[in-house]
């Protein structure tokens, strides 16, 4: 077929040779799509895809769950400058570790998936110590299979590849995942849809860890997103609980503060919420479905630059404590045999005051004006 080209059919001897007939479907509608292989180092054998729709651009990672590495709007990038300067090859991050907090190894990108058999942290075993779940779970950390690009007649282009998550005797859950874009576009829109491979019911989590740093992020820079029920996860989020919402200068030793949350949204269910810059004139903003992804976690880490100055935006089936408290609290997804649970989530870039004013207005009327209920300290449901 034309429209499409199918990466894991490449040739060893040129493995990125995209097919002619693809190809030229791509520059009828200003698209561009690039497959490289990094060399050297701990991102030795990590695979990215990016693309390019003309004004915007993205990197996502098949070697990585099919994770976003960084995007871009002209020079402007969106991401944050992690040190630990990925991205890394999953065969460096020890998810295994006795601490539980192996994947820290790993973390770099805009947008990293946390789940799918747990999410949130990590958990042991009480009476040996043995680890039981991971920070954050696996499916990062996972290739991607049957990875196909597609383009339509219209130009919209689709990233197509399916995530496995699956140890015999186990767990047996698949992700498949969609990543489309259209000419113009500034931002991409992604659909997951997580099955149950088992003839057996399971269970499953997803958290959307979403990481912003400068130019966005700075002193003066807000979260705007229409909550209802805002709470601090520790004592050390609460001590900020009165300015959630805004961000300092990047500080020495600044604790990491999270705040938990569940948001008000549309009669289908849609939400959103944003984080913009100290003048307003630029934003981006995270768009999803609270029947899907009910709650919503803010994470502040104004740290020094050098130790990665960061604010996470995070929609999730759950709130990230340890899985048994999760479970115990019913956020967890069920899934039946062959059951299906679908995901819809989407990335804009604002790049002037009016796009940023126009998404606060849209989310200002999803609360019509009433104050979320304010906790100040962490509550027994929420907070492990």
């Amino acid at each position: 077929m034309s429209n499409r080209w199918i990466l894991s059919e490449y040739d060893v001897e040129s493995p990125f040779q995209q097919p002619a007939p693809f190809l030229k479907m791509l520059k009828s509608h200003g698209l561009e799509v690039t497959h490289t292989r990094l060399i050297g180092g701990r991102r030795d054998g990590v695979e990215l895809l990016t693309v390019n729709n003309g004004d915007f651009s993205f990197t996502t990672i098949p070697t990585r769950g099919m994770g976003i590495h960084q995007a871009k709007h002209g020079d402007l990038r969106l991401g944050w400058n992690s040190p630990v300067e990925g991205p890394v090859h999953p065969r460096f991050v020890p998810l295994a570790e006795p601490s539980g907090l192996g994947w820290l190894d790993g973390m770099d990108e805009l947008i990293v998936r946390c789940g799918l058999e747990s999410n949130g942290a990590p958990e042991h075993d009480s009476e040996t110590g043995r680890l039981k779940y991971p920070l954050h779970g696996r499916i990062a950390n996972q290739p991607t299979e049957d990875v196909v690009v597609e383009v339509s007649e219209e130009g919209e282009l689709c990233i197509r590849g399916e995530v496995r998550e699956t140890r015999f005797l186990c767990y047996n859950v698949a992700m498949e995942t969609e990543i489309r874009t259209q000419p113009g576009e500034k931002g991409f829109r992604i659909r997951d849809r997580i099955t149950n491979r088992s003839a057996q019911s399971t269970t499953a989590q997803m958290l959307y860890h979403i990481n912003l740093g400068a130019p966005i992020l700075g002193k003066g820079a807000s979260v705007v997103c229409p909550a209802v029920e805002i709470c601090p996860r520790n004592d050390c989020a609460a001590s900020g609980i009165v300015d959630w919402s805004t961000y300092s200068e990047p500080k020495v030793g600044f604790e990491e503060q999270v705040f938990f949350m569940q948001l008000a949204a549309d009669n289908k269910g849609d939400t959103c919420a944003l984080l913009k810059n100290s003048e307003g004139d630029k934003g981006v903003s995270v768009h999803f479905n609270i029947k899907q992804l009910p709650y919503f976690i803010v994470w502040k880490n104004t740290a020094a630059e050098q130790d990665g100055y960061v604010t996470g935006l995070e929609p999730a089936t759950n709130f990230p404590n340890p899985h048994s408290f999760e479970k115990e609290k019913g956020r967890v997804i069920n899934l039946g045999p062959e059951a299906v649970y679908e995901i819809d989530l989407a990335l804009q870039f604002h790049p002037d005051a009016a796009s940023v004013k126009e998404v606060e207005t849209k989310i200002a009327n999803l609360t019509a004006g009433r104050e979320a209920k304010l906790h100040r300290i962490p509550q027994a449901d929420w907070c492990s």
